[in-house]
């Protein structure tokens, strides 16, 4: 085991995540559905930036997380749950355990732990009549 210490194992954790994400019987179809195999390398780099800028406090990464998940809420007619983010969030710790360990994977989990709640609760108030 080894600590994240660069791009490229941001990179490396990213793409090894993704892959479960993709096949996964629960989120493979949501994130396939909206991801077509043509645009998986784009979007692969786009969250190695995202998550190498709250990593290390880089600016690499411009875009918003919030309106893409709100929107892809929408397209499947409100119905993520907070089981989805949780089994997110369980497969993102799975994956940093296999590979990682130390002080920025912790600070990896911490974040992502954050980051689904707000996720949700962000979808959550985007949908109708919760305003």
């Amino acid at each position: 085991m080894k600590d994240i210490t660069n791009r490229g194992d941001v990179s490396d954790l990213v793409h090894a995540f993704y892959e479960k994400i993709r096949t996964d019987a629960m989120l493979g179809p949501i994130f396939n559905a909206h991801i077509s195999n043509e645009q998986w390398p784009e979007h692969l780099s786009k969250l190695t930036d995202f998550w190498e800028s709250n990593l290390f406090g880089l600016r690499t990464f411009r875009g918003s997380p919030s309106a893409k998940h709100a929107n892809v809420d929408k397209n499947l007619s409100y119905t993520i749950s907070q089981n989805h983010f949780a089994h997110w969030l369980h497969l993102w710790l799975q994956t940093i355990d296999e590979l990682y360990e130390g002080t920025l994977a912790i600070k990896a989990k911490k974040m992502a732990r954050r980051m689904s709640t707000g996720q949700y609760i962000h979808i959550w108030q985007c949908r109708p009549g919760n305003h």
